[in-house]
């Protein structure tokens, strides 16, 4: 079976506001292996909420509606469900009286309009709702068709306000899904790669996931990083986790090393875990990045235990001071360049004793380098060095884009970088 919702505002129609119930809704439709196919929002007009509801029901075994239950002239759901389902609405006199003293409660006259939340649709089931005034509305109805065989569907109204529709999902909602619909299950793998182009990606492995129609599979890139998502359905979830991972496994043949991560894991993750693995310790001098290299890393809990720290070394001054890059190498070659960044690596590795230390040194714009070697440097323009005791790895890259996307680009090539040195 598989559900849209429809989340009904004109706010979420501007810059200013977003639907966030539908993120919840999905995971917990997901849970009950519901998949969740059409997303939308629509405005407070009659018209379009009713042409929404139609089309929904045309396409989807389970509609949910947030939103729109309230007692003003904009609140048009019940509305609009009805007329797409050409059904009546009844006014519930218990529903109406527990309106008036939820009113009564707080000392306040009930206004006329409220009266409307009371507004029920033929035949459905009323959903207390003990956070707020709009009772929820649950409809197991069957439409019949004059050109087909009949269709049965689920028609779920819930209040927008997120605090009154989690709980009125959880402890009303899915109990009566659960209860509903047959046994299904959702299984899913993320396999996780770094710095490689998604047409790349997907020319290597669409060979291979075509092969599996009954796993939906789906390519997102993010910066500096290709997500594979897979997702399939069974009547349990060992079948669904097993149609899963036959695929995962010969795209993981495919992809090889390319593939950082087979469980979702972050790149941060993965680095921090195959260095605490082997025992190893990294600090690092930034420059460009601005200590965005430390953030990822210190944003994984007990990371501690393998990145010790290191200093953002803007200036030349500093440079020299916390990381023992010679004064004369920087009046040399400028503060971008692999003499640098090479620098920067082995001092603060010995200035702290880690087992690894790494440099990042660049332009991240939007002006150019300082008067001297680095003034004729194209914006964009990063150097890495990765050193341990041994010897001393340098890369340049050339990142194209605006100040963040050359500063996270270089911490994923940094990133990269190592863990392809201690796989």
């Amino acid at each position: 079976m598989i559900a849209e919702i429809i989340a009904a505002g004109s706010e979420m129609l501007t810059p200013y506001r977003q639907d966030t119930n539908s993120l919840y809704l999905t995971e917990a439709l997901n849970s009950l292996g519901v998949q969740v196919a059409f997303k939308t929002i629509v405005g407070d007009n009659i018209d379009h909420l009713t042409d929404a509801a139609r089309i929904a029901l045309a396409r989807a075994d389970i509609v949910l509606f947030s939103g729109g239950l309230g007692p003003t002239e904009d609140d048009l759901t019940r509305e609009a469900v009805a007329a797409a389902l050409g059904i009546g609405l009844r006014r519930d006199p218990l529903v109406l009286e527990a309106l008036a003293k939820r009113f009564l409660a707080r000392q306040i006259p009930m206004p006329p309009n409220n009266a409307k939340q009371a507004d029920i649709l033929q035949g459905a089931t009323i959903l207390h709702n003990q956070n707020g005034s709009a009772p929820g509305q649950y409809l197991d109805t069957t439409l019949f068709r004059s050109d087909g065989p009949s269709l049965r569907k689920i028609v779920i109204l819930l209040p927008g306000p997120p605090k009154e529709l989690k709980p009125l999902f959880a402890d009303l909602v899915q109990p009566l899904l659960a209860a509903t619909l047959p046994p299904r299950f959702l299984a899913r793998r993320i396999l996780r790669m770094a710095l490689v182009p998604e047409s790349t990606v997907d020319a290597r492995t669409a060979p291979i996931y075509k092969l599996y129609p009954d796993v939906e599979t789906t390519i997102l890139a993010h910066s500096g990083e290709i997500q594979l998502h897979f997702l399939a359905a069974a009547g349990t979830l060992a079948d669904a986790q097993a149609h899963v991972d036959e695929l995962t496994e010969k795209i993981e043949q495919e992809m090889d090393d390319a593939i950082f991560s087979s469980h979702g894991e972050s790149l941060e993750e993965i680095v921090l875990l195959n260095l605490g693995m082997r025992n190893l310790t990294i600090t690092a001098a930034e420059s460009c990045t601005g200590g965005l290299f430390a953030q990822r890393l210190t944003a994984i809990p007990n990371s501690s235990r393998t990145f010790l720290g290191g200093a953002v070394v803007y200036t030349p001054e500093l440079k020299t001071l916390f990381a023992d890059v010679p004064k004369e190498t920087i009046d040399t070659n400028g503060s971008v360049s692999p003499e640098v960044a090479r620098a920067l690596a082995e001092g603060i590795r010995r200035r702290t004793g880690s087992s690894l230390g790494l440099g990042i040194t660049g332009l991240a714009g939007p002006s150019g380098g300082a008067p001297g070697p680095d003034e004729a440097r194209p914006i964009g323009l990063v150097y890495l060095a990765l050193a341990s005791a041994t010897s001393t790895e340098v890369r340049e890259i050339n990142i194209p884009g605006d100040r963040d996307r050359v500063r996270w680009w270089a911490t994923q090539h940094a990133l990269e970088l190592i863990r392809r040195t201690v796989i």
